[in-house]
């Protein structure tokens, strides 16, 4: 996992080949202006979800896993707070591994919780469990995925 501010990219961009165009992309759009929905950047290899989700609590917040994508998560509107903990360690499976959405539920709780503000980005990669959404009512967030 990799917490830092959009304006300090550069230095994550050399960590994966199509990390500077994703950085590029979030750095250069006004999201105020782009309707929620998907924005496909190069193919099944990355797109863009802009989300409005309801916030959770620590306790409805569910940890996640992905198998073949990266998520890069920044909060646009409010804090997100999101949970982490190692995918190794995650045992209590709620939902098996859909290969369609690439994803796996898990009722484990997180060991450690971040708080993330608008203009800061959190990756995670598939060795990092994840439970975002953690917030205070609606807001506004984007989620770039990354094929590995």
């Amino acid at each position: 996992m990799i917490l830092n501010s959009l304006k300090d990219s550069a230095a994550i961009e050399s960590l994966h080949p199509l990390f500077k165009q994703a950085f590029d992309y979030l750095k250069t759009t006004d999201f105020s202006q782009v309707p929620a929905g998907k924005i496909v950047l190069d193919g099944d290899n990355l797109y863009v979800s802009v989300a409005e989700p309801v916030g959770k609590t620590p306790e409805t917040a569910r940890m996640e896993t992905h198998d073949k994508y990266i998520d890069i998560q920044m909060p646009l509107t409010a804090v997100e707070t999101m949970g982490w903990k190692a995918t190794c360690d995650l045992k209590e499976v709620t939902a098996p591994y859909n290969p369609d959405k690439d994803i796996t539920f898990f009722a484990d709780k997180p060991t450690t919780y971040i708080q993330v503000q608008p203009g800061e980005f959190a990756i995670f990669y598939p060795e990092d469990g994840h439970a975002p959404g953690i917030a205070e009512g609606n807001f506004r967030k984007v989620i770039v995925k990354v094929k590995i």
